[in-house]
């Protein structure tokens, strides 16, 4: 098994930066976009219960089901869309290797 994957983050203009993200540490793509100093507020610390560390998903192969908690979270947000998911719920794992994501602003 690989020790890292490849998270990528599209920008406005479409460029996508790759990052990557060991797979044996427990972290969570909030975690991940933090420590490569990405505009992600996370103010709840990973709890999913205040939702400044949506994401849009734009290309994934596998995809963890969301929680309750998380689909609540996300509803209450205005420019949430189906392909909206909190990073902070994202465990990095194998099967998010090549995942694409765009951070979504916070109003």
């Amino acid at each position: 098994m690989k020790d890292t994957i490849t998270i990528y983050v599209e920008q406005q203009d479409g460029e996508r930066i790759a990052l990557e993200a060991p797979t044996d540490m427990g972290l969570s793509v909030m975690e991940v976009l933090k420590a490569n100093e990405f505009d992600v507020q996370a103010v709840c610390g990973g709890m999913a219960i205040c939702a400044t560390c949506h994401v849009e998903v734009l290309q994934s192969n596998d995809l963890p089901e969301m929680s309750d908690d998380e689909a609540y979270m996300l509803e209450s947000l205005p420019h949430a869309t189906d392909a909206s998911r909190l990073s902070c719920q994202l465990k990095v794992h194998p099967d998010l290797d090549g995942l694409v994501v765009r951070i979504m602003p916070e109003a």
